[in-house]
This record gives structure tokens, C-alpha cells and sequence, in this order.
């Protein structure tokens, strides 16, 4: 169901018939059919084949490489160890790593210790069996707090093993703690889990002839990732050409990753074309998890259910080198401060050095651990107080056209009318009261929201994002935007939005995979922006395009430019006298030499600015908002829990495509099911993952997904396209925290560690319920 709020924005003329509608994927046929191809299909003329050689151990000196054995194999034409690459130190965000180990140090099981290509993978396997390798183990610390003690092993010698602390003070909270009545104070643990993207990383990389060096990436950054490449390599940026096709899924595990370097050297010591490909396992054991996190925070709330202090506490679980998860713990800090009203606060949060497999970016981007933190010790609050979980959160949750605590300027907002929807269409009060139940199962109920941002700040110089929509002479249109589809349906979206805005059948737009040497730069994809920000751009190229092309029918026509409208693929003048779309076009490009209109859309949001030193600052041109319901069933014997239903309300702005919308929350909420109940990245006592395939790492399946009832709250966002914000990453965030709550308002009792696993919930119902419920201690929790 979609529920309608404020003003019908409407920026192109015309009446809206492909914005709004549920049109099926663009690119859904050649899928289905087998006929897409994605990096996996890539080949090229004299291509070899890159494979790594990882480490067993989880920190060790290499003292020798012998290469000879290797070197002997047929086919082998390129063998790199540390020796053989650049001395600089880059990554993402910190500069803490090599393409391959130039201080001869390994820092984790997995680690990349030497490359290898050859003309047949058979032989770059062989070839890197034969490699011989001397380690010196030293001393490796896996524990939180263990790595941040003075005595632990320092895993990178120039630093300590904090690689981020962050610390966020607001308003009064002495006076906070005074005013509140309730003091919930708790801990919260959640595991580090992979993406589970159906292909493995595969990239490309090829020397061309012109001295440059092409490549063919997954990355959700290519403009960013091309500039990593540039330092790592040694290179100019200019000689980076990087490329895309169909993306098979990634979930925030693309963004950057290792095999994009290594493969890049690799070609140009080769002068050939070199592709690599993970294996399963390697995905697992040397891929970037969401990182892990406990979060201790600790709520007070006032007589009249106000939040009125907060502190939180988060150690996460960096690995052994930084990728994304500097930024993924500033999202985790203060995202959750801005769903409500709060005025008093604290939170200090630090991301440590272990030897385990670096983490890094996952949909949400931080948000759903300190979301589920949080989200839970709300409804305890709720339970001491004796107050309703969904009215105390509505007591609480912000408005639009407000400033929240930490400066975000919050426009458009239906938080309020997302929870109001969600448990009137659950029936949660009828739900809450009853508590069903049936032998052994235990029915619940639970209720979590979130908001999250619709773009971040993360140019240096400006937030936005660039687009070309071009009209040849036959009428056909081709949009080019400088962000990029990584499955989530953007290649649609755009399309629907050009071909509204020039009125032109869908099937006559095509929208091309990004390509660094003719797409409009971009930022990336990350923090659910494409919709708003790319979307956004891609309209205002096509009004553009447009505003062009009426120019020449009004020439055409003989009458003046305001005189003549575009409706339903006909220039029209006021007198009724008519052209078609195509006619113009063709007209332009011929008065253009040859040359077709070309609409240029450059989306600029100068109010985005980046949060001060005390972390204030407005991070985003709009933000999106959801509340779910999760309805369970526990079996008290066997400790099993499985999730029922799923009533998700979302504050979207405009729902662009729902039928494209309801699939995003569909996946978002199996995601989110399976970090709540069966995720996890088991360790062994090395740090190597135990579990890296998916015989053994457990996902959700159609059989286990529940029933998924969507409801889009539109607030029509005055910014976005067509009044549109983002959904991705909010489809999955407050999932976990719902069946949490859902769980413990089955059982009155609560596990605080992710995921609730059969053998968690039957030791917590081995306790004494009124210890359990009374329990603020730290760890108290199965």
C-alpha cells in the first residue's frame, strides 16, 4: 500500500505515466536469459589468469620466497612477491596497506603474500602450490580488548592498535540523567557477517597500446577506486580507463578490494590481459565482512517518556587492515541519534587492529549494529516504564523540517506515519496484549525504525552528481550518469525518469554502463544516494535535452519557444499544430551537423556540508526513514525461532518503480532476517574463518522468507526527483532489531547477541526470568 503525504511535486510537464509505475527491470530479459554478461563472462585475446598465494598464519615475518619450482611451470609468465612492487603504502581511507607485502609482514590467515599469472588457471594454481615460503610466526591478538592493551602485539609497527577513536558530546547530560526515572544501561554484540554476492570478485585488467591501462571493475567507485589504483601503482590517474558490465551483486563487498591491484600489476609486468577470480572460500577469507561491534548504551527517559540522556560505547572489530570501516564506524557513532529528539548525549567509539580478515562495508554501512543496539534498549526502557514500545517511540521520534542534534537539516520526514501504518497493518496492539500461546511455540511482536541518509558528503569539494542524456536523430535517447548499478535497479530508475520527462516510450532509452573514459564523473554508489542524487541529475540533463529540443520545434513551428509543450511524444504549439518527438530530433541533429542533442544535468547540493570536529554538520540533502514489525514464533524446546511476517513502512519520498521498490525490501528484510538469526563469520583460534562457503555460512532462503507486507509512506521530498529518496540500505537496517524485540516480547526474556541462535535462546530460558529482566551487567546476556 502506498500512503500519500503532502504536495504532488511535479518538476517536468506532463502527466506522470512511467514515474510511479511498476515497470519490470530494463535489463530483467537478458538477465533471465542467460544473455548479460557479467566480469565472470569477460575474456580477452592472449588473456592469462591471475591467482594469490594467501598466508596460513595470522601475523609472521616472511624471511623467504622461492620462486624456482613456480617458475618452472608451462604458462607461467609473471611471479610478484613483495620485492617486485611499489614501496607505497595506500588504501581507502588509511594508508596502511601494500599490493602485496613490500615490509614482509603478514597480518592476518589469508593475507596476500605473493601473485601469480599464467595461460591457464591450472597453471597459475600449480604455480602457486609450488611456491615456498618461510615464515616467522609472531605473537597475533584477536580480542578487542585485548589489542588495545599496552602489552599486545602491535600488528602494524608505526601505530598502535586503535586505528580510529571518535568521541561526540551534546547538550547537558548531568541534567539529563537528573530528569530521567528509567535507566536502562546494556550491552550489545553483533558478529561480523559477509555480503554472500551471488559472483565472486573477478576483475580485468589490460595494457592498451596508447600506454594505458584499462580495466574492467566491480566497483561501487570507479572514479574513486581509479585514483587508489594511481597511488598504488605508481601511475597517473589519466592512464586508468576503468570500465563496467553487470554487476553479480554486492552489497557494499566491492567497493575496493586487493584483487584490483594485484591484478592491475600483474598485467602490466605481463604486457597481457590478466583476470582473476575469487574462489568461494577466498570471498569468505579475504573479503571485507560488515565489521563487528559491541555497543554498550545506556538510556534515560523522563516521567513523560522524553529521552532525556544517552551514552554509547562501541568497540569495533577493524581487522588487520582499514578499508571502509573508519567511515563505517562515524556512521554507526551518530546515525541513530538523528531518528530522535534527543538533546543530551555521549558517545565514544573505537575501531581496533585484530588479526583477522579486514571488514569493511555492508548494506547500512554501520547503521544496523548501533540500530539494533539501540532499537533494543529502547523497548527495555519501554518494559520498565510500562509503557507501549511503538507509543514511547513516537513520544520521541523527530518531524520534518527540523534540525536534529547533531545538525542534520531533516526536510521531508514520515517517521511518525511509517510506525503509525506499520502497527495499525500488523495489528500490533491486538498482538502486544496477547502474547500467543501454542504447546511449545511462544508467539512476539516487535517493532524498530531507523533513518538513514539519501547521499554522504565524501567529495572533498562538493556533494552531487553529473549526468548526459542524449537525443540522436532517430528520437532514441542514451543516458550516461557518472554513478553506478550494482544490481540495484538505478539502470531502470533513470530510465523511467528521462523517458518521463521527454515522453518517449521506455523502450526507446537506454541507459550504458559506466565507462571513465566518456560517462560524467561520479562519487559512487554508497549511502543510498543513486535514486536521489544520480536520479536527480538524470533529470535535469533530460529537462535539458528537452528545453533544447523545443527550441528547434518552436523554430519549426513559427512560434515562440513558451508557446509549445511536449506531451505523449508530440511537440506541440498553442494552436494545436504539431511535430513529432522524432521529427525534432532528427531536425536538431541535422541543423547540429551531424551532432545530437546532448542535455547536460549537473546536481550540486551546496547546503551537504562535512560534520565539524565535533561531528556536526548536515550530511546529506534528505534523508529516508522506515519502521518494521516482526512477528515470530519461538519453539521453547528446541530453542528455534522463525519469523512469520514482516510489516515494512517506508518514508521513500515517491516511490519511483514499486514494483523495483518492493524487491528492495524484500531482499533488505531477508538480509536483514538472516543477521538476526543464522549470520556469522565463526573464527578458529588463528583468526581463519572456519566457515567460508555456504555449506557451512548460513543464509536465508526463498522456503525460510517470510511473508513481506510493504507499505511506502510518501512525504514527496522537496529535493529528490520526482520527490524521491533512498531505499536500499534502510530496507535492511531495522530488521534485526524488530525480530529481536519480536523474540524477546515472546519469550520476556532477551538474548543481546547477535545472531539468536537455537542454542542462545535455550540458555537464556534456562535462567531465572526475574534475574534476566533486572540484569544491566555487561555480558548478562546469552
Amino acid at each position: 500500500m502506498t500512503v500519500k503525504l503532502g504536495d504532488e511535486v511535479l518538476p517536468a510537464a506532463g502527466k506522470l505515466a512511467l514515474v510511479g509505475a511498476r515497470v519490470p527491470n530494463v535489463d530483467g530479459w537478458e538477465k533471465v536469459t542467460g544473455r548479460a554478461e557479467y566480469f565472470i563472462d569477460l575474456e580477452r585475446p592472449g588473456m592469462l589468469w591471475g591467482k594469490v598465494l594467501r598466508s596460513p598464519l595470522p601475523h609472521a615475518r616472511i624471511k623467504r620466497i622461492d620462486t624456482s619450482r613456480a617458475a618452472a611451470v608451462p604458462g607461467v609468465k609473471v611471479i610478484l612477491t613483495g620485492a617486485d612492487c611499489p614501496r607505497c603504502r595506500w588504501g581507502p581511507i588509511v594508508a596502511d596497506q601494500y599490493i602485496l607485502p613490500v615490509d614482509g609482514r603478514v597480518r592476518f590467515v589469508g593475507d596476500e603474500v605473493a601473485a601469480v599469472a599464467a595461460t591457464s588457471e591450472e597453471a597459475a594454481e600449480e604455480a602457486i602450490s609450488l611456491l615456498e615460503v618461510e615464515y616467522e610466526e609472531l605473537p597475533a591478538v584477536f580480542d578487542l580488548e585485548e589489542a588495545l592493551r599496552p602489552s599486545a602485539p602491535r600488528i602494524h609497527e608505526d601505530r598502535g592498535n586503535l586505528a580510529c577513536r571518535l568521541e561526540i558530546t551534546r547538550g547537558d547530560l548531568e541534567r539529563g540523567w537528573r530528569e530521567a526515572v528509567c535507566v536502562v544501561e546494556r550491552e550489545y554484540s553483533t558478529p561480523a557477517v559477509h555480503q554472500c554476492y551471488l559472483e565472486p570478485v573477478a576483475c580485468l585488467a589490460e595494457p592498451a597500446p596508447d600506454g594505458r591501462l584499462v580495466l574492467w571493475l566491480p566497483t561501487h567507485m570507479p572514479y574513486n577506486e581509479r585514483q587508489i589504483l594511481a597511488r598504488a601503482l605508481g601511475i597517473p590517474v589519466e592512464r586508468i580507463r576503468i570500465r563496467q558490465t553487470h554487476i553479480g551483486g554486492s552489497f557494499g563487498g566491492k567497493i575496493h578490494h586487493k584483487s584490483y591491484s594485484i591484478c592491475a600489476l600483474l598485467a602490466l609486468r605481463a604486457g597481457r590481459p590478466v583476470k582473476m577470480q575469487d574462489t568461494r572460500e577466498e570471498a569468505f577469507q579475504a573479503a571485507y565482512p560488515r565489521v563487528a561491534m559491541r555497543t554498550r548504551v545506556k538510556l534515560g527517559v523522563s516521567r513523560d517518556g522524553r529521552f532525556v540522556a544517552k551514552e554509547m560505547r562501541i568497540l569495533a572489530d577493524n581487522g588487520a587492515y582499514c578499508d571502509e570501516a573508519p567511515v563505517v564506524l562515524s556512521v554507526a557513532a551518530d546515525t541513530m541519534d538523528n531518528l530522535y529528539r534527543l538533546e543530551n548525549l555521549r558517545t565514544e567509539a573505537m575501531l581496533v587492529y585484530t588479526n583477522k580478515v579486514p571488514s569493511g562495508a555492508f548494506r547500512g554501512f554501520g547503521n544496523p549494529q548501533t540500530t539494533y543496539a539501540f532499537e533494543c534498549a529502547v523497548d527495555e526502557a519501554a518494559e520498565e516504564l510500562g509503557w507501549d514500545p511503538a507509543e514511547l517511540r513516537l513520544r520521541n521520534v523527530v518531524g520534518p523540517n527540523t534540525t536534529s542534534v547533531h545538525g542534520w537539516r531533516i526536510s521531508s520526514c514520515g517517521i511518525a506515519e511509517c510506525i503509525r501504518e506499520a502497527t495499525q497493518q500488523a495489528g500490533w496492539k491486538e498482538k502486544r496484549r496477547s502474547r500467543e500461546v501454542t504447546g511449545d511455540l511462544r508467539r512476539g511482536v516487535g517493532l524498530a525504525c531507523c533513518v538513514h541518509k539519501s547521499g554522504a558528503r565524501r567529495h572533498p569539494v562538493y556533494e552531487g552528481s553529473a549526468a548526459y542524456v542524449r537525443v540522436d536523430g532517430t528520437g532514441s535517447v542514451t543516458v550516461l550518469c557518472g554513478e553506478t548499478e550494482i544490481g540495484q535497479g538505478a539502470r531502470t530508475v533513470w530510465a523511467q525518469i528521462a523517458a518521463e520527462v521527454l515522453q518517449v516510450p521506455l523502450e526507446k532509452v537506454r541507459v550504458i554502463h559506466l565507462d571513465t573514459d566518456v560517462s560524467p564523473y561520479g562519487v559512487g554508489t554508497f549511502a543510498s544516494r543513486v535514486t536521489t542524487l544520480g536520479g536527480k541529475a538524470v533529470l535535469l540533463a533530460a529537462q535539458d535535452a528537452e528545453r533544447q529540443l523545443r527550441a528547434v520545434a518552436a523554430d519549426l513551428l513559427g512560434t515562440g519557444v513558451e508557446d509549445v509543450t511536449l506531451r505523449e511524444g508530440e511537440f506541440v504549439a498553442a494552436g494545436g499544430r504539431r511535430l513529432s518527438f522524432a521529427e525534432v530530433a532528427r531536425e536538431a541533429e541535422h541543423r547540429r551537423a551531424g551532432l545530437p542533442v546532448t542535455g547536460q544535468g549537473v546536481c550540486l547540493v551546496p547546503g551537504v556540508v562535512y560534520a565539524d570536529e565535533r561531528g556536526y554538520g548536515n550530511l546529506s540533502t534528505t534523508y529516508a526513514f522506515a519502521a518494521h514489525v516482526a512477528e515470530v514464533e519461538v519453539d521453547v524446546r528446541t530453542g528455534q525461532v522463525r519469523v512469520t511476517e514482516v510489516t515494512a513502512a517506508h518514508d521513500l519520498g515517491r516511490a519511483v518503480n514499486p514494483l523495483l521498490a518492493e524487491g528492495q525490501v524484500e531482499g533488505g528484510v531477508a538480509q536483514g532476517i538472516g543477521y538476526a538469526l543464522h549470520e556469522r563469520l565463526v573464527f578458529g583460534e588463528k583468526g581463519e574463518v572456519l566457515n567460508p562457503n555456504f555449506l557451512d555460512y548460513k543464509i536465508l532462503t526463498a522456503a525460510d522468507a517470510p511473508r513481506v507486507r510493504t507499505i511506502f509512506v510518501e512525504t514527496k521530498d522537496p529535493f529528490g526527483p520526482f520527490g524521491a529518496k533512498g531505499l536500499g540500505e534502510p530496507a535492511l537496517v531495522p530488521v534485526a532489531a524488530a525480530v529481536a524485540n519480536a523474540v524477546a516480547h515472546a519469550l520476556g526474556k532477551r538474548v543481546r547477541d547477535l545472531p539468536l541462535t537455537p542454542d542462545k535462546i535455550w540458555r537464556v530460558l534456562a535462567e531465572d526470568p526475574v534475574s534476566n529482566r533486572a540484569s544491566g551487567e555487561a555480558g548478562g546476556s546469552a
